[in-house]
C-alpha cells in the first residue's frame, strides 16, 4: 500500500545512494592525486642529482679578494670607483691630500742647499798654505846651494828648514778640520736626501693606484673622508675566475687529484648551468663539516676542503651555490 511517506523514501534512498558513489569517487581521485604528487617529488629527487650517483660535493662559489687599504694619512681628494666597477691593474683610482708632505720636502730642500754652501772648499782653503810651504821650500833650496858654496849662513838654512815643518804642521790641522767639518756636512746632507726619499715615498703612497685586475665589490670610503694607514678604501676581486669551494669525505680524496677535470654545476633556483672546471686545491688538514654543507656520506663528520677553478661567463656570482660532479 502506497501512502503520502512513500515519495520521501524513494527520495532519500536515491540521495544515499548517490552520496555513496560520490564518496567513492571523491577517495579514487584522492588517491590518484597522491600517486601523482609522489610522481612529482620522484621526478624531482631524479632532476636534482647529475647522474645515477648525483653530485659528489657541494659547496659556494669564491673569489680571490683583495682589500685595498690607505697607505697615507690625511683628506680623500679623490676617490673614482664604483661598486659594480671593473677595473684594470695599475688605474689610478684616487689620491690623499699631499700638501704637508709637499712644504715639509720644500724646506728639506732648502737645508739641503744651506748644507752645500756652508760646506768648505778644501782645496781653497789650504791653498794659501801650500803657496808658502812651496816659496819656503824653493828658499830651501837656494840656500842649500850657498851653503854647499861655503856662500850662505847655515843658521839661515836651518830656520828655513824649521819654518818648512811649521807650516808643513798647520797645513795637516787645518786639512784635519776641514776634512772633518766638510765630512759633518755631507752626513748631514745624506740625512736630509734620505728624509727628502722618505716624502717622495710617502707622496707616492698618496696616490691609490688599483694593485689588479677585476671588480669593485664594496666601496669603504668616500671623497672628503679623512683616512689613515690601513683604513679600508675599497674591496676588489676577478670574478672572472672563480672557485667553487667544496667538502668531500675521506673516502673521496682517492677519486680525486690537484689539476683534475671536473664538471661544475651553478644553482640558478629551479635551474642549473653546467661549467668545465677544475681541481685548483685540495686540503690536506681534514676539519668539521661546516654548517649547511651537504657531503656524499651525510654520517661523515671530518670532510677535506677542496677549491675547484671555473672560468665565469658572467651568470656566476659570489657565494652562489654549486655541485661538482667527479669526472669519470
Amino acid at each position: 500500500m502506497i501512502n503520502d511517506s512513500t515519495p520521501n523514501k524513494v527520495s532519500n534512498l536515491v540521495r544515499g545512494k548517490q552520496f555513496i558513489i560520490k564518496n567513492q569517487m571523491t577517495r579514487k581521485s584522492c588517491f590518484i592525486g597522491i600517486m601523482g604528487i609522489m610522481g612529482i617529488v620522484a621526478a624531482g629527487l631524479v632532476s636534482c642529482g647529475n647522474g645515477k650517483d648525483g653530485f659528489d660535493a657541494t659547496g659556494t662559489f669564491e673569489a680571490t679578494e683583495i682589500l685595498v687599504s690607505s697607505e697615507a694619512s690625511g683628506k680623500i681628494m679623490a676617490l673614482d670607483i664604483k661598486e659594480g666597477e671593473r677595473l684594470e691593474a695599475g688605474a689610478f683610482a684616487g689620491y690623499i691630500d699631499t700638501t704637508q708632505l709637499y712644504l715639509k720636502k720644500r724646506q728639506l730642500s732648502a737645508g739641503l742647499r744651506s748644507v752645500d754652501i756652508r760646506k768648505p772648499d778644501i782645496r781653497k782653503q789650504i791653498a794659501a798654505l801650500e803657496q808658502q810651504i812651496a816659496t819656503a821650500k824653493t828658499e830651501q833650496q837656494r840656500m842649500e846651494n850657498l851653503v854647499q858654496a861655503k856662500a850662505g849662513n847655515q843658521k839661515q838654512l836651518d830656520d828655513i828648514t824649521n819654518n818648512i815643518k811649521l807650516l808643513q804642521r798647520q797645513l795637516d790641522a787645518q786639512y784635519s778640520t776641514l776634512d772633518k767639518t766638510a765630512g759633518a756636512s755631507d752626513a748631514e746632507a745624506e740625512s736630509l736626501q734620505y728624509q727628502i726619499m722618505q716624502l717622495d715615498d710617502l707622496m707616492e703612497k698618496s696616490r691609490i693606484v688599483n694593485p689588479r685586475t677585476g671588480t669593485v665589490l664594496v666601496k669603504y670610503a668616500e671623497q672628503g673622508e679623512v683616512t689613515a694607514p690601513g683604513k679600508p678604501l675599497y674591496k676588489i676581486a676577478d670574478t672572472e675566475l672563480l672557485y667553487l669551494r667544496a667538502y668531500i669525505t675521506a673516502g673521496q680524496l682517492s677519486r680525486l687529484k690537484q689539476g683534475q677535470e671536473v664538471k661544475v654545476y651553478a644553482d640558478f633556483g629551479s635551474d642549473s648551468r653546467e661549467y668545465a672546471g677544475t681541481v685548483a686545491w685540495v686540503s690536506d688538514k681534514s676539519e668539521f663539516t661546516p654548517k649547511g654543507i651537504q657531503t656524499k656520506d651525510e654520517r661523515a663528520n671530518m670532510v677535506y676542503a677542496i677549491k675547484a677553478a671555473v672560468r665565469n661567463d658572467g651568470y656566476l656570482k659570489i657565494g652562489q651555490y654549486g655541485e661538482i660532479v667527479f669526472e669519470p
